[in-house]
């Protein structure tokens, strides 16, 4: 053990060398005496066992090293999408950079929580950036960079959204789509899956037309799994004039188009620099204004593409299809998850009563 102090320092630090490795700590104590008894007490601690290199230097840590830890334990397990987690972990780096992770608590998550409420964040974003932290935090205790685990307190979040469409309603709003994004949100509508990550993402290697099924990989949807649907009668007419219009677009470029919803007009090749450019051909990567036009044009603007899996939840229920078979068809992981979705409308409660009226009156 050695003690010895920095340039224009009051700070005592300490060199330990244990096992061969050597290790340089600020003891934090102006007092010779006092830091030479807080090295003995961490040399103790390294040479019985009771402690490691990377717990004694814990105090030092920051958040910065665990952040890096967070995104390697990402990439290497597979558990998240750091493409995905990036957004969030900007909000969390703006706060907590250069922060000690020993250093934060309770009191910093609710002061980063009122930050982001006075920048207009929900509470449900501020959830998922805190659970980010969290996680973080969890890595760096397990790897004994931290050697106590903060509570960290979620806020309340707002009701889930209820919306869904009602037969009439969804027509209207498809009359006023395109004939390809049409189609795309009929599947989005019969089998409540995701648009832009399950439909929009779909190739003809998928679409059995013939057998009438529609296939989604092992590892192509947000939790993995692999689906398989068949496909209704209005649904195989529809992907048939589908498939005719993309080989109409093959003919045009020479080249075979992969994709069920293509652009079928853009630019011939995407252009350095541009990053938004429609390329004929290449595969459509969303339709938020036309969507948003159709919507108001229907008379029911601020609908989501989202809400087709509420409404699937919901026509699957009416229709006595069995939960296990549901939750096959749309995804849901979880039966707890499935229920969130299936919501019930005042129709479903008029209908309700209605029967009972007709019960009570025999």
């Amino acid at each position: 053990m050695y003690l010895y102090k920095r340039p224009e320092s009051a700070i005592w630090w300490t060199r330990i060398s244990v096992g061969g490795k050597r290790l340089r700590l600020s003891t934090g104590c102006t007092s010779e005496q006092e830091a030479a008894r807080w090295a003995k007490a961490k040399e103790g601690a390294l040479v019985t066992g009771t402690a490691s290199a990377e717990t004694i230097r814990s105090d030092k840590t920051k958040w910065e090293e665990a952040r890096a830890d967070l995104l390697t334990h990402y990439t290497a397990t597979g558990t998240r999408d750091v493409v995905e987690v990036a957004p969030r972990l900007a909000h969390v780096d703006a706060y907590f950079s250069g922060r000690k992770l020993q250093g934060i608590g309770p009191a910093d998550s609710t002061a980063y929580a009122k930050r982001r409420q006075e920048a207009g964040a929900a509470n449900a974003t501020i959830n998922r950036e805190l659970a980010v932290l969290g996680r973080a935090l969890r890595l760096a205790y397990e790897h004994g960079k931290l050697q106590r685990l903060p509570i960290l307190r979620k806020l309340k979040e707002a009701a889930p959204r209820s919306g869904f469409f009602e037969s009439e309603q969804y027509a209207s709003v498809r009359k006023h789509l395109d004939p390809d994004a049409a189609v795309a949100c009929d599947l989005a509508y019969t089998f409540g899956w995701r648009m832009r990550s399950e439909v929009l993402t779909l190739e003809w290697r998928r679409v059995d037309l013939k057998v009438g099924t529609l296939r989604l990989d092992m590892g192509s949807t947000k939790n993995d799994d692999g689906r398989v649907v068949y496909l209704t009668p209005a649904l195989v007419k529809a992907l048939t004039l589908q498939r005719a219009s993309v080989r109409d677009l093959e003919k045009r470029l020479g080249r075979i188009v992969p994709y069920v919803f293509p652009h079928f007009t853009g630019a011939k090749r995407q252009s350095v620099g541009l990053r938004h450019v429609a390329v004929i051909g290449d595969r459509v990567k969303d339709f938020r204004r036309q969507w948003a036009r159709a919507c108001k044009l229907a008379g029911c603007p601020g609908m989501l593409r989202h809400d087709f899996r509420r409404t699937a939840v919901r026509n699957l229920e009416r229709k006595g299809v069995s939960r296990s078979v549901a939750t096959k068809i749309t995804g849901h992981k979880t039966e707890a998850v499935y229920r969130r979705y299936a919501i019930v409308s005042d129709g479903d409660l008029r209908e309700a009563s209605a029967k009972l009226a007709q019960e009570a009156s025999r």
